[in-house]
């Protein structure tokens, strides 16, 4: 089955014929919300909110233990994540979508791992291309079946959150190789992949990030709301044909 994490802008999905909400207890907490199971085009899908359905978990506060074990708890095979991102790459102009396939983390002070050795061998995860081969081509079959222009690729930066980076920060993110800026990417990812979940994600470019484009000055959160509001109705597009394939 196939589990969606929405972010910032996705805290529901139109579409969605809701059967039931769950409350989920995980060893690792409370997860960021109650299930919400239905059918998208009549196909089954998990829908989480990452923040909330209100919106009001920051990106340094979600529970990704949580909300992660409560999808594998419920027999989702394949999660996609919905994120916003700030564009640092010249083609990631507000409202592009793209399906990363890299990842630099800049976050700390997260919990990270579902390890928790207690005198057990220690053991390294494999993590090489963060992101679900199989998954990543089934978002990017839903983007060409959607119609949409996205790019195929693309280094995701992790960073702490919630304030906005410097101009200087992000900068520092260019030169490290980094497209897009983002502040949920990690430890989702590697958690994902630690618990045996086929994860990618469908970033949206919400704004340029700080110092490019007409982020030079300042970010402007009237241009991010505005940008969401389209974005989102296609990125709802994608879903729905993400949900038509097969996950058996």
């Amino acid at each position: 089955m196939l589990g969606i994490i929405g972010g910032t802008g996705l805290t529901k999905l139109p579409g969605l014929s809701i059967t039931h909400r769950q409350v989920i207890r995980t060893p690792y907490g409370e997860p960021s919300g109650p299930a919400t199971f239905g059918e998208l085009d009549g196909h089954p899908v998990v829908f989480l909110a990452r923040h909330g359905y209100g919106h009001t978990i920051p990106p340094h506060l979600v529970n990704y233990r949580a909300n992660i074990w409560a999808l594998h708890a419920q027999k989702v095979s394949h999660v996609v994540s919905v994120a916003t991102v700030g564009g640092i790459h010249p083609e990631l102009a507000p409202g592009k979508l793209c399906v990363p396939d890299q990842i630099i983390d800049y976050t700390h002070a997260r919990e990270s791992t579902f390890a928790e050795y207690n005198g057990k061998p220690v053991t390294h995860q494999d993590f090489t291309w963060p992101y679900c081969v199989d998954m990543r081509e089934r978002c990017l079959r839903a983007l060409r079946a959607a119609g949409e222009d996205f790019i195929d690729g693309g280094v995701y930066a992790a960073v702490q959150g919630p304030r906005l980076e410097t101009k200087a920060e992000i900068d520092r993110l260019a030169r490290d190789g980094a497209d897009m800026v983002g502040m949920t990417g990690m430890p989702e990812a590697y958690l994902a992949r630690e618990i045996g979940l086929c994860y990618a994600a469908v970033t949206v470019s919400v704004n340029w990030a700080a110092g490019r484009g007409d982020s030079a000055e300042a970010i402007s959160a009237q241009t991010i709301e505005s940008t969401l509001a389209g974005a989102m109705a296609r990125v709802r597009q994608v879903l729905t044909r993400l949900a038509c394939m097969d996950y058996r």
